[in-house]
């Protein structure tokens, strides 16, 4: 008897998309370790802590097939997860409690930290790593991630 099949199972979308060889790696994720990244230069970032930004990122993987666009955990102290938007994404949406907006702006300035794609970057990780120089994480998307029951 057979039991292979090379039939795709489209119930349940790979959580990790396949990246092209031709990958070009976008310039603000750094060489090596840590570096912060200004918000409202190449991106803004939404964080949510602990349990529920890990399932939230997972939510939307699974509602983009895989690719939700970069997203970093933190490891310790609040087990911070960022969520990378595109420059602006985060302003005049209303966002749940427990929902930090991190973007730039008159008066005010924040930093996102961004681990190598590789190497030593405790106690940061990609939880979903950038799969290309300009897909960031849909804000609209993560906001519908982040309210499941609605």
């Amino acid at each position: 008897m057979n039991t292979e099949s090379d039939e795709t199972n489209l119930a349940e979308p790979p959580l990790t998309p396949e990246i092209p060889d031709t990958f070009d790696i976008p310039d603000w994720v750094p060489p090596t370790g840590i570096q912060l990244r200004k918000a409202g230069v190449q991106f803004d970032a939404v964080r949510v802590d602990g349990d529920e930004g890990r399932a939230a990122a997972d939510r939307l993987a699974r509602m983009t097939g895989g690719a939700p666009g970069p997203v970093v955990e933190e490891a310790n102290g609040s087990r911070a997860v960022y969520f990378l938007v595109p420059v602006g994404a985060t302003t005049h949406r209303v966002w749940p409690p427990g929902v930090t907006c991190l973007s730039s702006g008159p008066c005010r300035i924040a930093f996102i930290p961004v681990p190598a794609l590789n190497g030593q970057t405790w106690p940061l990780t990609w939880r979903y790593r950038p799969t290309g120089r300009d897909h960031l994480v849909h804000a609209l998307l993560l906001k519908a991630a982040l309210h499941p029951e609605e």
